[in-house]
């Protein structure tokens, strides 16, 4: 029970001394910077999607009429 009693206290140490936390700001500007990748690579994805389903329509249109 001793080693999780120190693996907390080392933990809580850890934490409280040696992680440096973000400022508001910073954490304002990572998160439009994730905001911004994620809307992208949304747009990417659903515009792929588009194209796959057109060009996919397009030939069964072809070789099933």
């Amino acid at each position: 029970m001793s080693k999780f009693a120190d693996y907390v206290k080392n933990s809580y140490k850890e934490l409280a001394e040696k992680v440096t936390w973000p400022t508001w700001s910073e954490l304002q500007q990572s998160t439009m910077i994730v905001l911004g990748a994620t809307v992208l690579i949304t747009v990417m994805i659903w515009l792929m999607d588009f194209i796959a389903g057109g060009g996919l329509n397009f030939l069964y249109k072809i070789l099933y009429s």
